[in-house]
């Protein structure tokens, strides 16, 4: 090897208050990973991608009562919505990432950021 691997791994956090059961979270994060093929990324051999989801609804929190205890869950018909944000939200905090990157030095090697202003001719030369 000659040490100039591209490989790489993405933790992507989806957090929602919505009220979805443990089925749709694990969907829901399916979709966060879906959206990094909207970035480029070719999910090579070396790559480690994965994702979690939980949700913040009260009705959802584990207390100290003793029996049952009434849950909200939303229908899984009514998940689309929140799958389409997923996967915008995640697209937009990877091209985040990208253009607030600074140049960075470890054992001797130097990644450089992307400069953006000759990301932003190019764009604008192709219409983007």
């Amino acid at each position: 090897t000659t040490g100039t691997s591209a490989d790489g791994s993405c933790l992507i956090i989806v957090a929602t208050d919505a009220p979805l059961d443990a089925r749709d979270l694990r969907r829901l994060a399916a979709r966060a990973i879906f959206a990094l093929a909207r970035t480029g990324s070719t999910y090579s051999n070396g790559s480690g991608d994965f994702a979690i989801a939980f949700s913040t609804h009260p009705s959802l929190r584990v207390t100290g009562a003793t029996g049952p205890q009434a849950r909200t869950v939303m229908p899984t018909d009514a998940v689309s919505g929140l799958f389409e944000a997923v996967l915008d939200a995640t697209e937009e905090a990877v091209y985040n990432s990208l253009l607030q990157a600074v140049d960075t030095t470890s054992g001797g090697r130097t990644v450089r950021a992307i400069p953006i202003e000759p990301l932003r001719a190019a764009l604008k030369k192709y219409g983007r």
